[in-house]
């Protein structure tokens, strides 16, 4: 039974997932601190960094508007950080874009296979030192 258990826990697919949910919720973290500091900022143009306390004819609107708010923030802070980006690399990876790797090691390259074709148009099998 205890075997099982520990299958179902090691099974990449949970692992995965269980480091995609702490990072979510760290990422929540900074996300929701990010938006106190813009709501912090709005708060210092019209006085106050929240509009709880406003009621007009009794009715919570403040609180709505607050949530609206902090929402659309919220929202601004994970498409610029996370879908803007990933965006980019998916089209970067869609068209090829791949780093190019460096000329000295496109040469160095090239030096080995011309060394290991003339190797092979000599004679590898004649017993040319290597015996492995």
């Amino acid at each position: 039974m205890l075997r099982g258990f520990k299958e179902f826990i090691m099974r990449g697919n949970l692992v995965e997932l269980a480091v995609a949910f702490v990072m979510a919720v760290a990422f929540g973290v900074v996300v929701t601190k990010a938006v106190d500091v813009i709501m912090s900022l709005i708060g210092m143009v019209g006085g106050q960094p929240d509009f709880n306390a406003w009621r007009p004819g009794g009715i919570p609107l403040g609180a709505l508007i607050t949530a609206i708010v902090s929402f659309l923030i919220l929202s601004a802070v994970v498409y610029f950080l996370i879908v803007v980006p990933y965006n980019k690399l998916k089209e970067r990876q869609a068209r090829g874009e791949e780093p190019a790797p460096p000329a000295d090691d496109i040469k160095l390259l090239q030096e080995i296979r011309d060394i290991l074709a003339s190797r092979d148009q000599s004679g590898s099998g004649s017993g040319s030192g290597s015996s492995r």
